[in-house]
């Protein structure tokens, strides 16, 4: 199984990533634990890091989150344990509830080039299947779940696939390994466990090979799926703006089919969850084709469609940032909050009209997000407004308006980044660098 691992891991790991482990502390990520040690043990200058999910619904998480520290600190792997809420509200999913909150926790921990490993082994490939197929998934949802994937800045990696978890355990038990077992597994109301008590069993008992044909059929689907985007992926190219945005009026030219697969298209390369047929339909219907006059959007899971002009825009759901503010000193990189990337104020060197003069020494450079109450001047302008109407003027959407930095110098408006200079803080000094990766 080190093999395994190991193959795996020189297949897609890169000089400058780490390996990053999701430790449930489950018998399958407590075996990964262990085979990432031994390979750890033998390649030195790797980095390897654990993450803990810290889900909070069984009275034994706080034992389970000591044992994985425990395990950690023996085969001397740094461990992070990360503590989330979970929204338990009516007709809310505790399942995906889980998982959504469990992948965003360990993304923050998945830098560039990183690797995720995770625990899914080839029965979890026919729970999947039949999960997909009771929701009416299409040949994406239908797909194996692959090796490899992107996720966050890195990738993540599903080392056990090919392994059964018959021999997962035999390898756990030959190694003297302990792991956590999590009472839940057993509880039947729960979709996964009900497969797993219930279902699968008995496909198995009549159909031994059911998994191997699960995984041919998924592997049709996955590879049905990636021919349609390779078909549909110069239109996606041409009809997606710069800004991210999707050309309403050149999807009103496709098929509904085509229009639907690129439409899902787009939402995947905006890192968003899967709508279901009925959302996709009421994004198109009750978003794209509303009033021109009206603001209309769509929730879906992982954020909300929107439409602004003849675009479609895709926004995640990420906090009220408008209390936020920072000092800029000079030549300095500040971060941002909520995922806005980072802002430093420095020496002129492009040839750029929005350039700052110097601050005086009693004017403070400060970044914050809230333009409620101020009024501006632009350059180029011949008088000053709202910003609120400015926005409006530079076709600056709603939701992007409080999420755009704006430079104070002093108590006084200097700057919004990338939008226009105030007449008055114009000059040849210095420039802002907003980087928003």
């Amino acid at each position: 199984m080190l093999d395994t691992l190991t193959s795996i891991i020189e297949k897609y790991h890169q000089p400058d990533g780490r390996i990053v482990l999701a430790l449930s502390g489950g018998v399958d990520s407590r075996v990964l634990l262990d085979l990432l040690a031994r390979y750890k043990a033998t390649h030195n200058g790797i980095t390897c890091l654990a993450v803990h999910v810290h889900h909070g619904l069984s009275d034994n998480a706080n034992e389970w989150a000591e044992r994985c520290s425990l395990w950690c600190r023996d085969y001397g792997i740094e461990l992070f344990i990360e503590h989330v809420e979970l929204n338990l509200a009516r007709n809310v999913s505790i399942e995906q509830e889980a998982r959504n909150k469990r992948y965003q926790a360990l993304e923050k921990h998945v830098k560039r080039n990183d690797l995720l490993l995770t625990g899914q082994h080839n029965a979890d490939q026919l729970e999947t299947f039949l999960l997909a197929m009771k929701r009416g998934s299409g040949p994406k949802g239908l797909s194996a779940m692959p090796e490899c994937t992107s996720f966050a800045k890195g990738y993540l990696v599903r080392p056990l696939l090919t392994i059964s978890q018959a021999e997962i355990v035999g390898y756990a038990n030959l190694q003297g390994l302990s792991w956590n077992e999590d009472e839940s597994n057993q509880d039947i109301r729960y979709d996964r466990n009900f497969l797993r008590q219930e279902v699968i069993p008995s496909l198995k008992s009549r159909w031994p090979n059911i998994e191997q044909s699960v995984l041919r059929s998924s592997q049709l689907c996955a590879d049905q799926e990636s021919l349609i985007n390779e078909l549909l992926h110069d239109r996606l190219v041409e009809f997606t703006a710069v800004d991210g945005g999707l050309s309403i009026s050149q999807l009103r030219h496709q098929s509904e089919l085509a229009r639907n697969q690129l439409l899902r298209l787009w939402l995947g390369s905006r890192k968003s969850i899967m709508p279901s047929f009925v959302q996709l339909s009421l994004i198109w219907n009750e978003v794209a084709m509303a009033k021109a006059d009206a603001n209309p959007r769509m929730n879906i899971t992982s954020g909300e469609v929107r439409r602004f002009k003849d675009r479609l825009y895709f926004v995640e759901r990420l906090s009220d940032v408008s209390s936020w503010s920072e000092f800029l000193p000079s030549n300095q990189w500040v971060e941002l909050p909520e995922k806005l990337g980072r802002i430093q104020l420095t020496d002129k060197s492009t040839e750029t009209p929005l350039s700052l003069r110097s601050p005086r020494d009693d004017e403070q450079v400060q970044v914050h997000f809230k333009p409620q109450g101020l009024t501006a001047h632009p350059v180029e302008r011949g008088h000053s407004r709202k910003l609120k109407k400015l926005f409006q003027e530079y076709g600056v959407p709603s939701w992007l308006r409080t999420r755009t930095p704006i430079i104070m110098y002093g108590d006084q408006l200097a700057m919004v980044v990338d939008l226009f200079v105030c007449k008055e803080f114009h000059g040849d000094d210095c420039e802002i660098l907003w980087d928003k990766v």
